[in-house]
């Protein structure tokens, strides 16, 4: 109930305007989103690449309505690609998009053709793209824009959420040689007809798409912060005799920095979601239903300053 509640909240202008004047607000958000400008978001990534992490990183400004607004996103992704080709990072870092952010609610070919650039611009520093998937009802024509943008760029990542009872039909569908595939547990409101809600549910589903990713040809990205995932993760990379080059660990920034450390010292590839832009307040309110520690941080902290 909860969860569903800070996911409505999430779409809601006034709640959004209460969190956001909240005081203090702005030291908590600072946890999980790395900044506003590339700038910021270029420091986070050569601190993380220097301690031996991978990073993605997501500009935030999803759920564009307008051309101009989906043009000005593609330009800043394209100089943030620059940006992290003449820094060197290119085989560090990668970049992870939003589909809406590029116009997906105005036309998915302009969308695609948008992505497209993204893309070309992310191949010209050494590094490729993911396309993060948003809510269910986009989900069949966020696939179709990762079959059509791999025509051209087949390094391009799919991502799969296992509270999506297609989950497992999706990650058979994906785990073919070459393909990068983000598994993650989805962190957008879903009518139980197309989604489990019970969070054993989508342990469960969870486990059984990182089976078939990780028995497959292609590169599981396996995006979770729940210990009982990630050990199970390792059995299976031994069962499969799987190198750790051979797949990756994903976790955001800010939540459990610790085991991203110890895990890329113990050998595994960890990737870690690196957020930024003025735009946070719905990936916030995400980050805050996905865990429940997540909230109790926000209120303590508000409540410490009060």
């Amino acid at each position: 109930m909860l969860r569903q509640a800070l996911l409505v909240a999430s779409r809601s202008g006034g709640a959004r305007r209460v969190v956001e004047t909240a005081p203090f607000t702005g030291d908590v958000v600072r946890r999980f989103i790395a900044g506003e400008t590339i700038e910021d978001a270029a420091d986070v990534t050569g601190r993380l690449t220097g301690e031996g992490l991978l990073v993605t990183l997501d500009v935030l400004g999803e759920d564009t309505h307008d051309k101009g607004r989906a043009e000005a996103n593609v330009a800043h992704y394209v100089e943030l690609l620059e940006r992290l080709g003449a820094a060197g990072l290119g085989t560090r870092a990668e970049v992870s998009l939003k589909l809406s952010a590029v116009g997906q609610t105005l036309d998915e070919d302009l969308a695609l053709e948008n992505a497209g650039r993204v893309c070309e611009a992310a191949r010209s520093s050494g590094t490729t793209v993911t396309l993060d998937m948003e809510e269910p009802t986009t989900v069949d024509a966020n696939l179709r824009a990762v079959h059509e943008l791999r025509r051209d760029f087949p390094d391009v990542g799919a991502v799969i959420q296992s509270y999506l009872r297609r989950a497992e039909e999706h990650c058979a569908e994906l785990a073919y040689e070459g393909s990068r595939v983000r598994l993650c547990k989805g962190a957008y409101a879903a009518p139980a007809a197309v989604a489990f809600t019970d969070k054993e549910e989508i342990d469960r589903s969870y486990v059984r798409c990182m089976k078939i990713l990780m028995a497959g040809k292609g590169y599981p990205m396996l995006a979770t912060h729940d210990p009982r995932l990630i050990e199970i993760a390792g059995a299976l990379s031994v069962l499969h005799e799987r190198d750790a080059d051979t797949f990756e660990y994903q976790m955001l920034y800010g939540i459990r920095s610790q085991e991203q450390r110890r895990l890329a010292a113990e050998g595994a590839q960890v990737r870690v979601y690196v957020a930024y832009g003025r735009d946070w307040y719905r990936y916030f309110m995400r980050r805050l239903a996905e865990r429940p520690a997540n909230l109790r941080f926000f209120v303590r902290s508000l409540a410490g300053r009060s």
